[in-house]
């Protein structure tokens, strides 16, 4: 049994999704102490965004015309592919930044999209947890409604792209405290933690039950 795990935030420390995330995954081990867990760290391990180009149009090529930049890619490509093959669930931790996909995991998709193994839905129907964080509120009715431009791009390329049987954890005003123009919002902010981090346990629960079954 084995558990994939993607974190996108560029903090090492104060991470929110990372803290939700190791909530996910200790919830986990609480109900199955014995996964192995592979670790990608793309915002501190970021993929060189040159890579996806040379990946996709080598794929096009004749390998024994690559050369050393290209090599280089698909073999990436492909190394990166195998850790999301050989899971048996997944947790992925994508922070919103600028109101759109981080772009380190935005890299990390495209480059496991060139892998052609990829096309035929390998991982079809596997558990995946999907914790999204949000420094303002975004909600109906907010000032910023629809200014999220990357939880639904997400949750197309996981759900309806790689056919992942995908729960979601969201995490809002996580700049309370932080940026003082929330100071209004300290208690709302606190609330919403509490019941983000008790659904990631929730979830945490599921990945375990439905990824023995």
């Amino acid at each position: 049994m084995s558990l994939f795990r993607l974190d996108a935030s560029i903090r090492s420390e104060g991470s929110v999704s990372r803290a939700i995330a190791d909530i996910v995954e200790t919830s986990w081990r609480e109900h199955a102490p014995d996964v192995e867990i592979t670790r990608r760290s793309v915002g501190l391990d970021p993929i060189p965004s040159t890579s996806w180009a040379l990946s996709a149009f080598a794929q096009r090529a004749d390998p024994a015309t690559f050369s050393l930049e290209q090599k280089a890619a698909v073999d990436l490509a492909t190394a990166l592919t195998d850790e999301l093959l050989s899971a048996d669930a997944y947790l992925f931790a994508v922070p919103l930044y600028n109101f759109g996909v981080s772009e380190h995991f935005k890299t990390w998709v495209d480059m496991i999209i060139s892998d052609p193994r990829t096309g035929t839905q390998p991982i079809k129907g596997r558990p995946a947890v999907l914790v999204v964080v949000r420094g303002g509120a975004y909600g109906a009715g907010t000032p910023r409604e629809g200014w999220d431009h990357s939880t639904g791009w997400i949750r197309r390329i996981l759900e309806d792209v790689w056919g992942l049987e995908l729960r979601v954890v969201e995490t809002e005003f996580t700049l309370v405290g932080v940026n003082p123009a929330l100071d209004e919002f300290k208690a709302m902010a606190a609330q919403m933690r509490v019941d983000s981090e008790r659904v990631a346990a929730e979830h945490g629960r599921h990945l375990a039950a439905t990824s023995t079954n």
